[in-house]
């Protein structure tokens, strides 16, 4: 497990408004590190949007950041135990996780991307996925998105830690399903011969998951009132723009 600490500076009361948190105070932040380019790992150092954005919280919120990288599989259920405060990995609002955690308000738009092998004349949508083998990460909500479409018992959808796109693109599954922010990403960085299959086929906001509790709630509340600053003064968007030459925060 990585473990990177960023330390910000605590912010001043300021007048007719409570003091952020002492500088002491942690938040302890999960991600995979293992999804370009939201977050990952060159040359042993964790970056990627998600890094930034939670930077920038934890300096607006006077907060120490701490990461932790493991799977993306584990990350609820550590989020669930306890052991970490939230989850900066593109993390949808779903019915199902609402009944379960606090979230903030979303920080990114974005939408369900089907991905295919170039030259793969078969798949122009999501359509026509029809009889045929899709990949999704374990533990993300896009085998949910694939199981509530109306032809869903004609999809074998097979779940994966990780190599989603290197089985696609050797003809191993005929297709993958991730975010289209990420796989248009993926596609640019990647040697692999991959291409975008039509267009989005589903509206995906992401935000940050606490606990449901006393604590959790007051912690996703400062959080949520950092991005929202963030988001007025134009930092968000500046964040998205260097990572992704467009701005994700806001929806269209």
């Amino acid at each position: 497990m990585l473990k990177q600490i960023v330390t910000a500076t605590a912010l001043a009361a300021v007048s007719g408004t409570a003091a952020f948190a002492q500088d002491n105070e942690t938040l302890r932040v999960g991600m995979s590190g293992g999804y370009f380019p939201f977050t990952f790992v060159k040359l042993d150092e964790l970056q990627g949007f998600e890094v930034d954005v939670m930077n920038a919280v934890g300096e607006e919120a006077g907060l120490e950041v701490e990461f932790e990288t493991m799977a993306f599989s584990g990350l609820i259920g550590a989020l669930d135990a306890g052991r970490i405060d939230t989850i900066a990995n593109q993390i949808t609002i779903t019915p199902e996780r609402e009944e379960k955690f606090a979230f903030t308000a979303p920080y990114v738009f974005d939408g369900a991307q089907v991905v295919i092998k170039e030259g793969n004349e078969e798949i122009g949508s999501v359509e026509d996925l029809r009889g045929k083998t899709v990949a999704v990460n374990l533990g993300s909500n896009f085998e949910q998105l694939l199981n509530e479409l109306d032809f869903a018992d004609e999809i074998e959808i097979k779940t994966y830690e990780s190599n989603i796109a290197q089985d696609t693109a050797l003809g191993r599954v005929d297709a993958f399903v991730m975010d289209r922010v990420s796989s248009a990403q993926l596609i640019q960085e990647s040697p692999l011969p991959l291409e975008l299959a039509g267009k989005p086929f589903s509206e995906i906001r992401n935000a940050l998951p606490f606990q449901d509790n006393d604590e959790g709630r007051a912690l996703r509340d400062r959080v949520d009132t950092a991005l929202e600053s963030l988001r007025e003064d134009g930092t968000l968007a500046e964040i998205s723009d260097k990572w992704f030459g467009t701005d994700i925060t806001k929806a269209e």
